[in-house]
């Protein structure tokens, strides 16, 4: 793997090398694609059933799982804004295929820790490489897609990275059954589709830019609108707890280990599905309103989650919390991508992630002390939050701050 290199000043930005510009999808999109499948296939096979490793097979409690998740998530964020600024400078595939490699050297990490400070250390590693690659592969995702276009550019990969995110549990319950319900094997077996996420990399190809100057660049020359939306999306971040809390409230209400895991696969299953219409909608509308319903969805899966002890109710809600993903995920990266120029879209998306990525570490570190013995109390509180900017989102007085996507 070559190291970073500055781009060649000949060619002309977001034209990419005999990519036809009216298509939207490029091999890129599709090579990349593969590459988020495979490696959420690992990431996903390890997540459902990491709080349970950590708090059962190692004795931390829950706090510590709400901590490991959010320093990770931090730890991504934080590499997120720096990538993203090098991401307009040098060529991004070096620094994809460094994103995926150390990915892969977490989840080796993470296989081997007998205490869960090595989880943390291996998750930290697992969320640094995806904070080095995510802005120059959305950057590379977003070169040569027409504006009108990507919306259903970005919700292509999402649901072919979220169809890694149904594998992965899959073959986790799979394994969890034939190997007499031991978790560390599992953890080993994610390490291989992990490793092939990064070779697949190699596949990439990288049509030569113009290079812009740095020179006493800063982010206030990103546009305001630009900023508006970020304000808004880091906002919500701040109650938008990893994850793993939402699995670890399933197994407190009484979830087995495989029906943590099955659940989790509706919700990946649901996110993949809708991925794609999610953003062909937020093409044809507006980024704003397709959120804005993720929102919604959102704070009822919370709130919902908070107040159930059912189990049936819990699937339901996981799988309207897959709904929200798909509404805001791909869709946040299109509504972001196009209020920016080609040359700021490393830049951009890279300051979008890292600072919604530190408002999920703070999520993660208030809601895991908040937790108690059941986390119903940040469960709702996420949920009611969440509800108020839906209902902001999604009412006349936010057109008149410009949180359209597109520019004017």
């Amino acid at each position: 793997m070559t190291g970073l290199t500055e781009q060649p000043p000949d060619e002309p930005d977001n034209v990419p090398t005999g990519q036809p510009t009216g298509s939207w999808l490029t091999r890129n999109l599709k090579v990349l694609s593969g590459v988020s499948l495979l490696q959420d296939a690992a990431s996903e096979l390890l997540y459902p059933i990491l709080p349970i490793f950590l708090t059962t097979v190692l004795g931390a409690p829950a706090a510590v799982v709400g901590a490991v998740e959010g320093v990770a998530e931090g730890t991504a964020a934080v590499s997120k804004v720096a990538s993203g600024r090098l991401a307009d400078r040098f060529r991004a595939r070096p620094m994809i295929g460094l994103g995926y490699g150390l990915a892969a050297l977490g989840k080796v990490a993470i296989a081997a820790a007998t205490v869960w400070p090595i989880v943390l250390a291996g998750r930290s590693v697992d969320r640094l490489g995806k904070g080095i690659r995510g802005a120059p592969r959305d950057a590379l995702i977003a070169t040569g897609v027409p504006e009108h276009a990507k919306g259903r550019a970005f919700g292509f990969h999402r649901a072919m990275d979220t169809a890694g995110a149904v594998i992965g549990p899959l073959i986790g319950l799979a394994g969890y059954e034939l190997l007499h319900h031991h978790i560390r094997p599992l953890l080993i077996i994610a390490v291989v589709p992990a490793v092939a996420s990064a070779v697949l990399v190699a596949a990439v190809r990288e049509p030569p830019r113009r290079r812009h100057k740095a020179g006493g660049w800063h982010p206030r020359r990103l546009p305001g609108r630009y900023w508006r939306v970020i304000a808004v999306l880091a906002l919500f971040g701040l109650v938008n707890f990893p994850d793993a809390l939402l699995l670890l409230r399933l197994h407190e209400i009484g979830f087995s280990v495989p029906a943590v895991i099955g659940a989790y696969v509706t919700y990946n299953a649901v996110y993949a599905v809708l991925s794609y219409p999610a953003g062909v909608v937020a093409d044809r509308l507006s980024p704003r309103t397709v959120f804005g319903a993720g929102l919604v969805l959102f704070a009822l899966a919370y709130t919902g989650l908070g107040l159930t002890r059912s189990h049936t109710a819990a699937w339901v809600l996981l799988a309207a919390y897959g709904g929200f993903t798909a509404f805001t995920d791909g869709v946040g990266k299109a509504w972001i991508s196009g209020l920016l120029a080609a040359h700021e879209q490393g830049t951009g998306q890279g300051l979008f992630q890292g600072l919604t990525g530190l408002a999920v570490l703070a999520a993660g570190l208030w809601a895991g002390l908040a937790w108690g013995h059941d986390g119903t109390l940040p469960l709702l509180v996420s949920g009611i939050a969440a509800a108020v900017l839906a209902a902001w989102l999604l009412t006349d007085p936010v057109r008149h701050v410009h949180l359209r996507a597109g520019r004017t």
